[in-house]
């Protein structure tokens, strides 16, 4: 995972549908199409129109191939927890064949590619605190393989009743409740088509200490650090937290101008306050560097 990408990858396109004055959950979560779905895959949809929109690749023919991947530890607990729930106080006649999609962990990366015809690879991760910077990787790596045209990932995490339960027991006090997407392809291809090259992805780095993960993503000489301010902001992020982070990153981006280079280390798993220690995420986004010769 940390080996360099062979294809230069840029972030042409970022999707919020987190809580605030541009995002009200009960009117965006109820829209059509909404009604058999959980929450964790009504947030994922919102956030990929959003995101893909922001590229300028909503209804694209490019989509076709492209992947889709997502972070998200706590999505399909409430599903299951109901339907145990159901179970155990009505017997299996109780239950509805429309919830059982929901009982998968990868119920919202399907429903965003079926919803887009993205039919590239389909990727659903849940490795703790440093998933959503895992993402980003998995989705530079698959275009750098040549599996995927583009990819759009993104980090959720619901609030339930059974997530709020859980994090309560881990000594947590709040949490985030949303979801960012981020539209990731060839920085050749985004350039030929003439989108807007938010950032670039220049490296990533995985270990199981900080140090030897911010070694291998190259930002040891990066001055500018995300670490646990998305969950100072929203919450626990939790899977969501590399994604979150990588947004803030190109909005810092774009709004500091000057001459001197200027990069942004995202650094994500122990020491985030839900990290167990076992492993560290690093990636390194960078302002534009021009059209590949």
């Amino acid at each position: 995972m940390s080996a360099p990408a062979t294809v230069r990858t840029a972030i042409t396109g970022v999707g919020w549908a987190v809580p605030g004055p541009d995002f009200d959950p009960e009117t965006e979560l109820a829209v059509r199409g909404m009604r058999h779905k959980d929450r964790s895959s009504r947030f994922a949809l919102r956030a990929a129109r959003r995101a893909l929109g922001d590229a300028g690749l909503l209804d694209a023919p490019e989509l076709d191939g492209a992947a889709v991947v997502v972070s998200c530890n706590f999505g399909n607990l409430g599903p299951v927890c109901d339907f145990v729930a159901t179970i155990d106080g009505e017997g299996s006649a109780g239950t509805s064949p429309m919830r059982v999609p929901h009982l998968s962990s990868a119920a919202a990366a399907t429903w965003v590619a079926l919803d887009h015809g993205m039919r590239g690879p389909n990727l659903t991760l849940s490795s703790g605190a440093s998933g959503g910077l895992d993402a980003v990787a998995w989705a530079r790596n698959l275009i750098a393989a040549g599996r995927a045209t583009a990819a759009l990932v993104i980090g959720m995490e619901p609030d339930t009743p059974p997530v709020a339960r859980l994090h309560r027991e881990a000594g947590g006090t709040g949490w985030i409740d949303g979801a960012v997407g981020l539209v990731v392809e060839p920085v050749r291809h985004a350039a030929d088509r003439g989108a807007r090259i938010r950032a670039e992805i220049a490296g990533f780095g995985r270990a199981d200490d900080e140090r030897s993960a911010v070694e291998a993503a190259g930002g040891a000489a990066v001055r500018r650090r995300l670490g646990g301010e998305p969950n100072a902001r929203y919450g626990r992020c939790s899977g969501a937290l590399g994604v979150v982070q990588c947004a803030m990153a190109v909005a810092e981006l774009e709004a500091v101008a000057g001459p001197e280079p200027r990069a942004v280390l995202a650094v994500a798993g122990a020491g985030t306050e839900e990290g167990d220690g076992s492993s560290v995420a690093a990636l390194v986004l960078t302002p534009p560097q021009g059209r590949p010769a």
